[in-house]
């Protein structure tokens, strides 16, 4: 008798792809956390960069001198303009940007100063954070920065406490 040839794959093969697939991801899925991590980690800090290059530019343009207390100034354009100091995703008082939360108040030992082109009151120093909104997922460090625009970071939950010292480092 002459068996026919049938084509096709036995259960157990396939099987055996499923568990060589499962074991492949098994060992991916942790490095590609630690990478959206870091990559969540950099544009905090290169977010609050920004933040420093906007409260310098509101300062000598509109602020005389004088800093704004709050993201939603930020985002108010000078009189006769159309461009705010700051880009649109940071429009709210506490945004939220790859994984992070943000927020912008009065530094330490802050002053009220002079009102801007738009008559709303400064403030002599500032200090911004940025922390994960779910730490250990979202990002590992929590980074802050100030009028003096050095970005500090330490690995926990909560920004550094203003003025920076132990146990916050610089980033860089």
């Amino acid at each position: 008798m002459h068996r026919q040839h049938e084509d096709g794959f036995t259960l157990i093969e396939l099987l055996i792809v499923v568990a060589i697939i499962s074991i492949i991801a098994a060992i991916a899925v942790p490095g590609l956390m630690r990478s959206r991590m870091a990559g969540n980690e950099s544009s905090a800090a290169g977010s609050l960069r920004v933040i420093n290059v906007a409260e310098v530019s509101y300062s000598s343009s509109c602020g005389n001198q004088g800093f704004a207390p709050s993201f939603t100034v930020l985002a108010t354009p000078p009189p006769g303009q159309t461009e705010t100091f700051i880009s649109p995703e940071f429009h709210t008082e506490t945004p939220f940007k790859a994984g992070y939360q943000f927020a912008l108040v009065a530094g330490a030992g802050a002053g009220a100063g002079p009102n801007d082109c738009n008559g709303t009151a400064t403030q002599t120093a500032y200090y911004a954070t940025a922390v994960p909104q779910t730490f250990g997922s979202t990002g590992g460090r929590s980074f802050a920065t100030n009028q003096g625009a050095t970005i500090w970071q330490v690995s926990a939950a909560a920004a550094p406490t203003e003025p920076f010292g132990p146990p916050a480092t610089p980033y860089s």
